[in-house]
């Protein structure tokens, strides 16, 4: 008999971590998968990162931290908004969590009642929809296609607004769809949300310096939507730094105390030893990164050029992050070597147990078309992947 609660029974699990479980079983067993679904960048984290972790736990850094963050940590925090973004925030509007993941666990816990409505443009990052309805939340998907970049316009936000809605979240650049929202676009998006006072945004900005065409935008940015956008942000993507689980949010200031308020109650302060390495990490230029920019770049090509040459693969060209999100549909009703392909959630296993790649299906971020494809792993190993699933499709 099933005594666990409602809340876990309707929950579902992370699709991108459920096919890393299944690719580290797979390995496990011998077999030769090329890893294509994480989000996590292949690079060894900067030395002067490590260094600042090492003088931590060498300084005896070892006691709780505060909940919302250390100081010093949230002055650069400060800092690096104010360089790279033009964001104002105090220390009372940064709130440190553990992972830009908690960071909107956060937003929602404190800002979602039972019944209020989340637009999310799809595709979505995959936790976004079960994030929003374990806190009472309904997810509204506002659908978009390769044909527009896989973009929401504000002729879309504002048919999907109704008198329930209290957030949209969206990301840019956008997991999965790499897609970026440039400035005009997120102005027309606030103008449509000038008429809607009652609604607040949560801007998720992880990939912000994986951005292949030199231009990042927050919708804090504008003077008018300032004090109604919570800006999510942390250190996972552009250092490297995935496991170090460092996120953090510049927000209203009784939007980041309700945070606080609600992360003291969860899991109190994050990792003290990997806060004083991120203090390192935010205050250096971003020009001490860009080798790894350049190099997704370069995979980036590589993988469009391949993914070119894969009949019934159709992709756009992603401007941000590190992820492919090609369309599929045209092997759908098709068998293969004794296997019909019905869905995209049929393809992703159909290239994991006859291709050995393993990428995720589009389902999970609301677009059941496509695929995500992630190149943060070797030019070798991308080569490798798309010759076998080009192989095995044919």
């Amino acid at each position: 008999m099933n005594q666990l609660s409602d809340r876990i029974n309707n929950l579902s699990t992370s699709a991108t971590l459920a096919m890393a479980a299944k690719t580290r079983e797979l390995k496990a067993e011998g077999k030769d998968i090329i890893g294509l679904s994480l989000g996590e960048p292949d690079f060894n984290i900067p030395d002067f990162v490590k260094q600042a972790a090492i003088k931590a736990i060498n300084d005896n850094y070892n006691s709780y931290s505060p909940v919302d963050g250390y100081v010093e940590l949230k002055d650069a925090i400060i800092t690096k908004f104010k360089r790279d973004n033009g964001l104002d925030y105090s220390r009372s509007q940064i709130v440190v969590s553990t992972g830009a993941k908690q960071s909107l666990f956060n937003i929602a816990s404190v800002m979602l009642n039972d019944g209020d409505e989340v637009i999310l443009p799809c595709p979505y990052w995959v936790s976004y929809a079960d994030i929003v309805k374990l806190n009472g939340g309904v997810p509204v998907e506002v659908k978009t296609d390769i044909s527009n970049d896989f973009k929401m316009t504000a002729d879309q936000l504002e048919a999907a607004i109704t008198p329930k809605t209290k957030m949209l979240w969206y990301s840019s650049p956008c997991n999965p769809s790499g897609s970026v929202y440039s400035k005009k676009e997120l102005r027309a998006i606030a103008d449509v949300l000038q008429k809607y006072p009652n609604i607040y945004v949560a801007s998720d900005e992880i990939y912000e310096h994986i951005n292949f065409i030199g231009g990042h935008h927050s919708m804090a940015q504008f003077e008018d939507m300032y004090d109604r956008t919570i800006t999510v942000n942390g250190v996972s993507k552009a250092f490297a730094m995935t496991g170090w689980r460092i996120g953090y949010i510049g927000a209203p200031d009784w939007i980041a105390k309700a945070c606080n308020k609600m992360q003291g109650q969860v899991t109190s302060g994050a990792n003290c030893i990997a806060q004083r390495a991120v203090i390192a990490a935010l205050e250096a230029n971003p020009s001490e990164i860009q080798y790894m920019i350049d190099e997704f770049k370069e995979r980036r090509q590589l993988i469009l050029g391949l993914l070119d040459g894969i009949e019934g693969f159709k992709t756009n060209e992603p401007e941000g992050a590190f992820y492919v999100f090609p369309n599929v549909s045209a092997y759908f009703g098709k068998t293969i070597k004794g296997k019909t392909i019905n869905n995209a959630t049929d393809m992703s296993m159909f290239l994991l147990e006859e291709a050995l790649v393993a990428t995720v299906t589009g389902e999970a971020f609301g677009n059941p078309d496509c695929i995500r494809i992630s190149y943060a792993a070797s030019k070798e190993e991308i080569t490798e992947a798309l010759k076998r699933i080009k192989e095995a499709l044919s």
